[in-house]
């Protein structure tokens, strides 16, 4: 199972990844060397909304459309 999530950051900016493991994944963006360098300078972060897949494939499809072809506008009519 693969959750495709975005992340509010402190600075008003939104991530986007894949994850198996919503809290554990939160977890390392918020206090790990683990989370994402994007998100490591934008803490705290806050999990605004996630989507489940079967698939890792279709999840990063999913990942990748969000995250490149969709407008903060968009992303926010979304969450």
């Amino acid at each position: 199972m693969y959750f495709v999530y975005i992340l509010a950051c402190s600075d008003e900016t939104l991530y986007t990844g894949i994850t198996t493991n919503l809290e554990r994944r939160l977890e390392e963006h918020n206090y790990s060397t683990k989370g994402a360098k994007y998100t490591r300078a934008r803490r705290p972060v806050k999990l605004v909304y996630s989507e489940r897949y079967e698939s890792r494939s279709e999840a990063c499809k999913r990942e990748y459309f969000i995250k490149h072809k969709m407008s903060r506008k968009e992303k926010q009519a979304l969450i």
